[in-house]
């Protein structure tokens, strides 16, 4: 094991999902972080933790483990079949959620449209009667012979 080595993670022909911890670390701390991982002691074999219950996704379970030690600093030791920065879990199916799609409406909503939109109606009332525009000619003044005004 390499020196400042904190936690060793592996399998066991027995007890299937196996990790340890080194000297460099408190028992009673090194203790605590496995247990928290779902990991307990082995009887009869002291420092030796297995997985509980490692029928239940057991590989992914020790990855995460040993990728949640690593996240607090601590070093960590790993079996290639255990190791997330080795072998890496294959990807997960991706379940369509929606999300795609309302963003693509959302985008479309806030775009510009190629349609063309009727003119709205007018709210104003109509006026109630055109005036007429003012002429541009004056009225011609015609006299009559009676000495009356006859306008044309």
């Amino acid at each position: 094991m390499q020196p400042g080595t904190h936690f060793a993670f592996g399998t066991h022909d027995t007890h299937g999902f196996v990790a340890s911890y080194t000297s460099s670390l408190p028992a009673h701390i090194a203790h605590w972080y496995l247990e928290r991982e779902q990991f307990e002691p082995v009887p009869g074999e002291p420092g030796l933790y297995r997985l509980s219950e490692p029928e239940r996704d057991g590989r992914r379970r020790t990855r995460q483990a040993v990728d949640d030690l690593r996240l607090l600093g601590y070093t960590v030791q790993a079996d290639m079949r255990v190791d997330p920065a080795v072998s890496a879990s294959p990807p997960r199916p991706v379940r369509p959620n929606g999300l795609q799609e309302r963003r693509r409406l959302a985008q479309a909503a806030a775009g510009r449209t190629t349609q063309l939109r009727a003119t709205p109606p007018t709210t104003s009332a109509p006026a109630a009667r055109p005036i007429p525009p003012k002429p541009t000619y004056a009225p011609t003044v015609h006299l009559t012979a009676s000495g009356g005004r006859r306008s044309r």
